[in-house]
C-alpha cells in the first residue's frame, strides 16, 4: 500500500488531545481511516492539518499512538534509532544494579515496547501490532547496544490480546534460562524470567528498595512482600532487629526465602496470610513495629474501582499507622494509575486521622529513573510511594 493511502482523520476533541502532547487517540475520535493493523499512518485533523505519524490498529480501543509530530515514515531503521537512543539515556543514569529498564514504551517514544535487562538477558513485552511487526529490528538494536546472551519475548500480557497478537512466550535470540540472579545495590535476587510478575521483577521500585532499606530499623514488617525487594534491603541494615515477610502467595514467599538464603540473611521470617486479615489482627492485638512496608498490587485497575480502592488503601494504612511506634517509618505505595497521588494522599490523611496518629511526610517518591515519566502523558507516571514517620 502506498504511503499516502495510510492515514487517519481525527475529531476536534482528538486533535486537541494530540496537540496537548498526549499520543493516544481512541476509537471514538477517529473520523476516517485507512490502513491495516501495525501500519504507521499520517494523522490529520478534520481541516486537513497534519498532526503527525502514528502506530495504527483498527482492532484496538486505542486506535492511534502518535510517535512523531511530522509525517515521517516509520521503518526498521527508525526502530533501531529509537532503541539506541533509549539505551543511551540509561547510560547517563546512576543505576546501582544490573537489572533495569532499557525501553519504557511511551516514556521513550516507543508505544507498546518494554525492554528490561536482567544481567546478561533481556526480556521484552510488546503490546502494539506496529512494534510486533518490527521485532527483528528491535532485537538487532538490542544486540548492537547491550549484546545480551538471550532475548525473551513475554507474550503473556493482556495488551497483546487487545491488539490481536499471539500470547505465547518465546526466545527470539540466543538462549534464556528460567531464572537469573541479578544485583540490586548490595542485594542479590533470583528472578523468574519466564513466569515472574511483569517481566520477572518490579524494577520500578529499585530506588525505593534502596532508600527504605537504609531508613529501616528495629522490628520490620514487609506486607505484600512478593519476592522480598523491600524486606531484603531492610534485613541487611544493622539497625534492623528482624524482618517478617508477609504475602498471600506461597510461591512468592518461597522465592523470598530463597533470596534471603542467597544473601545470607538470618533475621527473617515468612508468613503466608491475607494482608488485610493479618494487619487487622495484629493491630487489634496491639503489636508494635519500628518499620512497616506496604507495597500492594493495584487496587484500582479501572476508574470504576477508584472508590473501592481508596477504602482499601485507607484500611491497610490505618492498621499500619496504629502499629507504628513513635519515630517509626511507614513506606506505603500505590501502583494504581487511576487513583491519583492526590487521592492516595487523601486516603493516607484519613487513615492518620482515624488512627489518631501524627504522620510526618519524609518524602514523596515515584518509579525509578529508568522508567521515565512524561509531563503530557500521565499514564507514564503511575507509581506513588510515600515515606512517612510517626511523630
Amino acid at each position: 500500500m502506498a504511503q499516502d493511502k495510510r492515514y487517519a482523520v481525527i475529531s476536534a476533541k482528538g486533535a486537541k488531545r494530540v496537540r496537548g502532547g498526549h499520543p493516544w487517540v481512541y476509537r471514538s475520535d477517529v473520523v476516517e481511516e485507512s490502513g491495516e493493523a501495525g501500519d504507521s499512518v499520517v494523522v490529520r485533523d478534520v481541516r486537513g492539518a497534519t498532526l503527525g505519524t502514528a502506530f495504527y490498529n483498527p482492532k484496538s480501543e486505542i486506535r492511534l499512538r502518535l510517535v512523531s509530530r511530522d509525517s515521517g515514515w516509520i521503518d526498521a531503521e527508525w526502530f533501531r534509532r529509537k532503541v539506541a537512543g533509549a539505551v543511551a539515556h540509561r547510560r547517563t543514569l546512576s543505576i546501582d544494579g544490573d537489572a533495569y529498564r532499557l525501553v519504557h514504551a511511551e516514556g521513550d517514544g516507543l508505544p507498546g515496547l518494554i525492554a528490561d535487562k536482567y544481567d546478561r538477558y533481556v526480556v521484552l513485552q510488546i503490546g502494539t501490532a506496529a512494534a510486533d511487526g518490527y521485532l527483528e529490528a528491535i532485537v538487532e538494536a538490542l544486540d548492537e547496544e547491550v549484546a545480551p546472551a538471550g532475548v525473551l519475548l513475554r507474550g503473556d500480557t493482556a495488551a497483546r490480546g487487545r491488539e490481536g497478537l499471539s500470547r505465547e512466550n518465546r526466545v527470539v535470540s540466543g538462549e534464556v534460562p528460567q531464572e537469573a540472579v541479578v544485583r540490586e545495590g548490595g542485594v542479590k535476587l533470583r528472578v523468574d524470567l519466564w513466569g515472574g510478575q511483569k517481566t520477572g521483577s518490579f524494577l520500578d521500585q529499585r530506588e525505593n528498595h534502596l532508600l527504605v532499606g537504609g531508613l529501616a530499623h528495629g522490628r520490620t514488617l514487609d506486607v505484600f512482600s512478593y519476592a522480598g525487594g523491600f524486606g531484603l534491603h531492610a534485613a541487611r541494615n544493622p539497625s534492623v532487629e528482624s524482618v517478617e515477610f508477609v504475602d498471600s502467595s506461597g510461591a512468592a514467599l518461597e522465592t523470598a526465602k530463597r533470596n534471603a538464603g542467597l544473601n545470607g540473611l538470618r533475621n527473617v521470617t515468612f508468613t503466608r496470610a491475607s494482608a488485610f486479615d493479618l494487619l487487622r489482627e495484629r493491630s487489634d492485638a496491639g503489636d508494635r513495629y519500628e518499620t512497616i512496608i506496604l507495597d500492594p498490587p493495584a487496587f484500582a485497575k479501572s476508574r470504576r474501582e477508584v472508590k473501592k480502592a481508596g477504602r482499601a488503601y485507607r484500611e491497610i494504612n490505618l492498621r499500619a499507622m496504629k502499629m507504628l511506634r513513635p519515630g517509626g517509618y511507614l513506606a506505603t505505595c500505590s501502583c494504581s494509575f487511576h487513583l491519583s497521588r492526590e487521592m492516595f494522599e487523601a486516603a493516607l490523611g484519613e487513615a492518620a486521622a482515624d488512627a489518631g496518629s501524627t504522620m510526618r511526610v519524609v518524602e514523596w517518591r515515584s518509579q525509578a529513573a529508568d522508567h521515565p515519566r512524561l509531563l503530557t502523558v500521565p499514564e507514564t507516571g503511575y507509581l506513588k510511594c510515600a515515606i512517612l514517620q510517626k511523630a
